[in-house]
């Protein structure tokens, strides 16, 4: 049986929200197929854990020693979202040492890590993306140009963050710097993204051996002005599993999703969201190349609605690397 590394943790504040993703995953891999070990890597310590202990990773192999015995792991199942699990720092050092991973390739992972820049390269492709600006810490902040571009109200979010950390809505002059200075706090890129009347939706993708399969579609409708941290964990947003959309709309999002994911090269669990406006027409908002897979999160309510169980998913996407 395959040996299975369950990597949660992270350095960034989503640290809570990837603790509650690894127990779903961890909970739900097949123990007729794999041998599952949860191994927490944060700024303190990488370290793999069980109910008698806790034992340091030799970063030179990701291996551990358990009782004078060295365990070494055939696959690592990243389920750390933000820093170094969607940004393509754990996916280079797993593909340095050889030892298959559950997502993207680093240079895949760096590129929808960073929201502007993805989105930017994609709309190259014909993907519509809202209107955008980047702000990095040294340049000058010319509001009245801000305003001609990008127009009130519109949305200040850090570049690399997630869970709606950072992230406000400005409906006037006033709130604008406090704004660009609060996402400022969360990393040194600012997006300043035109704000797009509609419908948020998001779309669960995954590959297998078969090819690509897109997950039902989500609509969310947040009780906050927009879909934030509480409205994502705290119950304050009602999720539509599969959202009412006409066989021809619900098709064309799924399409775009399949399109974003063959176009980026992705492997792996992801969640594109949208902004389908007023004509039906869907706006890229961002990518999560490594989507919440707690109680609370998107993916898992997709793939009961797709009749398909978490385990057999999970499954399907180890063994595409063997």
């Amino acid at each position: 049986m395959k040996k299975i590394a369950v990597i949660e943790g992270g350095y960034s504040l989503e640290k809570a929200v990837s603790l509650k993703s690894s127990n779903t995953i961890f909970e739900n891999l097949d123990r007729s197929k794999f041998i599952p070990t949860k191994v927490l890597i944060d700024k303190k310590e990488w370290v793999a854990y069980d109910n008698d202990g806790k034992y340091f990773i030799d970063k030179n192999d990701f291996s551990y020693t358990k009782n004078g015995i060295k365990h070494n792991f055939d696959f690592a199942f990243i389920i750390i979202h933000g820093s170094p699990g969607e940004d393509g720092k754990l996916q280079g050092y797993f593909e340095m040492i050889g030892i298959p991973h559950s997502t993207s390739s680093p240079s895949v992972t760096s590129l929808t890590f960073q929201k502007f820049h993805c989105n930017q390269f994609l709309k190259n492709f014909g993907v519509n993306v809202a209107e955008a600006l980047l702000f990095r810490l040294e340049d000058k902040i010319d509001e009245t140009e801000i305003l001609r571009k990008i127009g009130l109200p519109c949305f200040v979010k850090p570049t690399n963050a997630g869970s709606s950390y950072g992230i406000t809505k400005v409906k006037s002059l006033k709130e604008l710097i406090p704004a660009i200075k609060n996402a400022f706090s969360y990393g040194n890129e600012v997006i300043i993204e035109a704000n797009i009347k509609g419908r948020e939706v998001t779309n669960g993708i995954y590959r297998n051996k078969e090819g690509l399969k897109t997950l039902p579609i989500t609509e969310i409708i947040s009780e906050n002005e927009y879909f934030d941290y509480e409205a994502k964990y705290n119950g304050k947003s009602k999720e539509i599993t599969p959202a009412d959309f006409s066989k021809e709309h619900t098709q064309n999002i799924k399409s775009l999703t399949s399109f974003i994911y063959k176009t980026l090269g992705m492997n792996g669990l992801a969640r594109m969201d949208y902004i389908v406006n007023e004509n039906n027409t869907p706006f890229l908002i961002e990518i999560n190349s490594v989507p919440g897979m707690s109680k609370e999160s998107i993916i898992p309510q997709m793939i009961e609605e797709d009749n398909k169980q978490i385990k057999n998913v999970l499954s399907d996407i180890i063994n595409l690397k063997f």
